[in-house]
């Protein structure tokens, strides 16, 4: 009975002698037809992105614009290529994600840009429909990983067997032996000179091309903010005295990914005496009334652009403290202060000179730093409090295209409670344009 039930209904497709590669061209434009990056994000999201007046970006624009930023940086550099292994550059280049998070710590999948020829992607076995969307994706071949999980003690014989593939795509389009590489493992080094490549930084490249978005990439990044902060909402209607702030926490994960967003970075929620100090990952406590719950988003959403804003609330319906107020009120106004510095020209270093800073029993459990740059993830610059300034930090100026975060921790050193708040700023052409919206919570205003 199972045995003709089987037969009467299976789809799977005869194979015969000759077919395999109609076969596999068929599966491949299938399963490009339907990728992730093809179908959208959803009714929810689009409808959200409408009523926020937010319009599309165009992505094709978007990733011309990409690739010619990091060509323009590699002739600067004099590189012949890049080649990149961490998927938010590869994301960058190329506008296609696979397994992003596994393939941060297990390298098997990368990227080869010519300055002067095609984009080659390396990609995971048999993922070439990943990337069929991309209009900048010239070529995909089968990577070769050499880490230990697929070499073991025979990784050098694996690392020759990669490295011939990248020289042999130098040589036909580098244009010179040097290339610039983001991440890579001792023995890649080590077997690329063998072979007559020099190896640049790869990280300086990418930031650099990186730093300046175009209009279409302010576009995908404000539909990001908008999608993490209906999350938010959600998150904030949650709240109420008797959740652990782990559950708490699957909230913004849960509206992230309902919109179509990646994946969260950190785990920064806490409440009560956990927010001080800082830095304390969500956990199992649960939240009581009248504690506050201090969060760091740090989401990378739709169109795999990073929001990354921190709130504090008040949880339940107790009256605030005097301390809880006045806490909010130090962090609220060194937000508006440093918000207002951001301007096109000021250097870095005037930038933090000037900033406003925690008072004296808060400063030593300050944040770490007060702007930095964010993207497709955090991003250059990093800009430290001016006492924090030492002679290897980098200087330069705020530039239009330009978006940073503003941060703010305030809690005083062995106090109870403490306060986070963090903006998305875009510098413009005459200032500064505030791309975060979710409202700071008026019971601590």
């Amino acid at each position: 009975m199972d045995k003709q039930r089987f037969g009467r209904h299976r789809k799977i497709m005869p194979f015969e002698p000759g077919s395999v590669e109609a076969l596999r061209e068929a599966s491949r434009e299938k399963a490009a037809s339907l990728n992730q990056h093809v179908l959208g994000y959803g009714a929810t999201a689009e409808a959200e992105w409408a009523a926020a007046g937010v319009a599309a970006p165009n992505l094709v624009a978007m990733r011309s614009y990409r690739l010619e930023r990091i060509r323009a940086e590699l002739k600067r550099r004099d590189y012949g290529g890049a080649l990149l292994y961490d998927p938010v550059n590869i994301r960058y280049a190329t506008d296609s994600t696979n397994m992003q998070l596994w393939v941060a710590h297990n390298p098997t999948r990368h990227c080869f840009v010519a300055t002067e020829g095609p984009v080659v992607l390396f990609d995971y076995f048999s993922c070439e429909h990943l990337s069929d969307h991309s209009s900048v994706v010239d070529e995909v071949r089968p990577a070769v990983s050499w880490m230990y999980l697929y070499s073991g003690e025979l990784t050098d014989e694996k690392v020759r067997r990669w490295g011939a593939g990248i020289a042999e795509l130098v040589a036909e389009f580098g244009g010179n032996r040097r290339i610039a590489i983001d991440h890579i493992n001792p023995e890649g080094v080590e077997e690329l000179t063998r072979r007559g490549i020099s190896v640049g930084n790869g990280e300086a490249v990418m930031e650099n091309a990186r730093l300046i978005k175009s209009p279409d990439e302010i576009l995908a990044m404000r539909r990001s903010i908008v999608a993490c902060e209906a999350a938010m909402g959600e998150m904030e209607a949650a709240l109420k005295p008797g959740i652990s702030e782990n559950e708490l926490w699957a909230e913004l994960h849960r509206g992230n990914i309902a919109r179509g967003g990646e994946w969260i970075e950190t785990r920064l929620l806490s409440s009560g005496p956990r927010t001080n100090p800082w830095f304390q990952e969500c956990s199992s406590r649960v939240i009581e009334n009248g504690d506050l719950v201090a969060f760091d988003t740090d989401l990378i959403g739709p169109y795999g652009f990073c929001a990354d804003l921190s709130r504090t609330w008040l949880c339940g319906d107790r009256q605030p403290s005097n301390e809880q107020l006045d806490l909010f009120r130090i962090a609220a106004d060194q937000i508006a202060h440093n918000t207002d510095l951001m301007r096109p020209d000021i250097s870095f270093r005037d930038l933090v000179e000037r900033s406003a800073v925690p008072p004296g029993d808060c400063f030593p459990a300050r944040y770490g730093v007060l702007y930095h740059g964010v993207g497709l993830a955090d991003e250059y610059p990093t800009l430290p409090h001016a006492s924090d300034w030492t002679d290897d930090t980098p200087d330069g100026e705020l530039e239009p295209g330009m978006v940073l975060c503003v941060e703010s921790y305030i809690g005083r050193l062995g106090g109870r409670e403490g306060v986070k708040i963090e903006e998305q700023i875009l510098i413009t052409e005459t200032g500064n344009a505030k791309l975060s919206a979710y409202p700071l919570e008026e019971r601590l205003l």
